[in-house]
């Protein structure tokens, strides 16, 4: 796929942007909030600011907008921080909005100083009732028109803690009148006494996202803010604050399309209410669309990279369906991950031909298009399990696996045919016997006969259980309806997990978590980082081997 289409809209502003000399450098930052984890939506913005900043010799800072205590935790801090160096980054400056809030405060009595602040009483419903609408304009503050000693002090004393939360803000003096709603006398300081994860007791007035933002990115000396199209709109304000605050680095701000994925949601609220109403089993739940979740299920990084890479940069909303992730996926695990046999759902095998108390080792290659994988011993003996779906009574016509009568390779040992299948009293198959040919060691007869099904197996004495989690998408279908706020939980999948107990391969007992395989003909798997312990194995699986999907009809 070469550079994954790395070319963008916001690539050629940046070449046009130091062309001209308006900006000497690149200086881009990831500015996430830490009230949840991150999902694959922040990853698109992850590669997006580290990979443009790289381009151009840049830099990029990683800055927590923590303006929001209740919100907020350390927890949300560290998976952030972690998440993006797993993803493959190194920030070049860790900040926090928290470390300017004595400098948002200053600025803050600069703008009463000039005119274009003041402090309101009203309530948060009587200024959205005043705000007017898209269609009508709004109404000014009765306190609009205090004097600037006045907005002062009261400022100070909002500082100081002499005020409940809600009974003043700090509000812009702009335009009631203006056709962009966010320019009519935003919100700039609220009131709330809250414990801060950084700050402690500290602080008791907190700026507005629309404030800080701008403020934040002009201190880091930011040149280009990258951010998401519901931005677009405070694009305005986002100027007017860097302007009226009178601050010599000015950043450009540029808006882009929001990933949106099928069989997902992308909205943090969203995620949170799935792991506080046990939907899943935490943030990083396989089934998550979180980065932790990705990576818990098996995902890998570069697979990740490559994906937000393809998808490209645009001004245009779409919907991207999750399948290209999983295309991604299996490109990178097919080059990486060693093969094995497993079996989830077992059904015994007595070769009755095979001698008693016999074992013998065969050498199966690890990843038969890389030699350097090596090889390793399976052991092979009397007893043996195959897939229960490899059987069947009664087949119908071109089934090639094993029924009464016929013949199939075991993979890399020898061909066996079905002789007897034993049941149980209610007529369930329990056990098949089955002769096996001596001549056909390695999986071929000197006859030259042929063959059509190949079936792995593991044998009966060496046999490790596990447990194996079959994945499907949590969400049936993409519900991101305006005002149905809990409608998607009516579109959880009640069939996203199911759990199977099988065997693997004996060398499969010193996995270590995030080891990834290919199971034979099963998909790709992955030892569980959460769950699985010493002497107890559970596998997620991670993709399915196939996919009708393909990427050029996605471009």
């Amino acid at each position: 796929m070469g550079d994954n289409n790395s070319s963008n809209f916001i690539k050629n502003i940046v070449i046009e942007d130091l062309k001209s000399g308006e900006y000497k450098k690149v200086v881009t930052r990831f500015p996430p909030e830490p009230n949840g984890y991150l999902h694959i939506g922040h990853a698109k913005s992850i590669v997006l600011n580290f990979t443009l900043a790289d381009e151009f010799g840049g830099k990029t800072n990683l800055r927590f907008d923590d303006t929001n205590p209740s919100k907020e935790d350390v927890e949300y801090v560290e998976s952030i921080k972690e998440d993006v160096k797993w993803l493959g980054y190194s920030w070049d400056n860790l900040c926090f909005a928290s470390s300017y809030f004595e400098q948002m405060y200053e600025y803050g009595v600069l703008l009463i100083k000039k005119g274009k602040a003041y402090v309101c009483d009203l309530s948060g419903d009587e200024i959205r009732e005043y705000r007017g609408t898209l269609t009508k304009p709004g109404k000014e503050s009765p306190y609009r028109n205090r004097d600037v000693e006045e907005n002062l002090t009261l400022f100070a004393s909002m500082k100081r803690g002499e005020f409940k939360d809600g009974e003043k803000v700090l509000r812009a003096k702009i335009d009631m009148a203006s056709p962009n709603i966010n320019m009519r006398d935003p919100v700039l300081y609220r009131i709330a006494h809250a414990n801060h994860h950084n700050t402690g007791e500290k602080w008791c007035i907190y700026p507005m996202y629309d404030f800080a933002h701008p403020l934040e990115d002009a201190i880091e000396g930011v040149t280009h803010s990258i951010c998401t199209l519901e931005f677009e709109d405070h694009r305005p304000l986002y100027d007017w604050i860097i302007t009226q605050c009178e601050i010599e680095n000015r950043p450009k701000q540029i808006e882009f399309a929001r990933l949106n994925m099928t069989n997902t949601v992308m909205s943090k609220r969203k995620l949170k209410k799935l792991v506080d109403e046990n939907f899943v089993d935490g943030w990083d739940d396989p089934r998550m669309p979180t980065i932790a979740g990705l990576r818990r299920r098996g995902f890998t990084p570069e697979s990740i990279r490559n994906f937000c890479r393809a998808i490209g940069v645009s001004k245009a909303s779409s919907i991207v369906d999750s399948q290209m992730l999983d295309y991604f996926l299996r490109d990178d695990l097919e080059k990486k991950a060693p093969r094995t046999m497993a079996i989830l759902n077992p059904l015994k095998i007595v070769i009755t031909n095979y001698p008693e108390g016999k074992t013998e080792t065969f050498r199966i290659e690890n990843n038969p298009d890389d030699a350097s994988a090596g090889v390793r011993e399976v052991p092979f003996s009397k007893e043996i399990y195959i897939e229960r779906e490899d059987f069947m009574e009664n087949p119908p016509k071109k089934y090639y696996r094993l029924f009464p009568g016929n013949e199939v390779r075991l993979k890399s040992a020898y061909f066996i045919k079905c002789t007897e299948a034993i049941k149980d009293e209610e007529g369930n198959i329990i056990e098949l016997r089955c002769t096996y040919d001596p001549a056909s060691k390695g999986g071929n007869s000197p006859d030259g006969r042929k063959v059509r099904g190949t079936l792995h197996w593991i044998n009966v004495d060496t046999a490790i259980p596990a447990e194996m989690r079959i994945y499907e998408p949590l969400i049936l279908e993409q519900q991101e309806k305006e005002g149905e706020e809990d409608s998607f939980l009516n579109y959880v999948n009640p069939n996203s997990l199911k759990i199977v107990k099988g065997f693997v391969e004996p060398d499969m007992k010193h996995v270590k978590p995030d080891e990834k395989f290919q199971f034979f003909r099963h998909g790709y798997f992955v030892l569980d980082r959460k769950y699985s312990k010493d002497g107890k194995l559970i596998f997620n699986r991670i993709v399915s081997l196939k996919s009708s999907f393909k990427i050029s009809a996605n471009k």
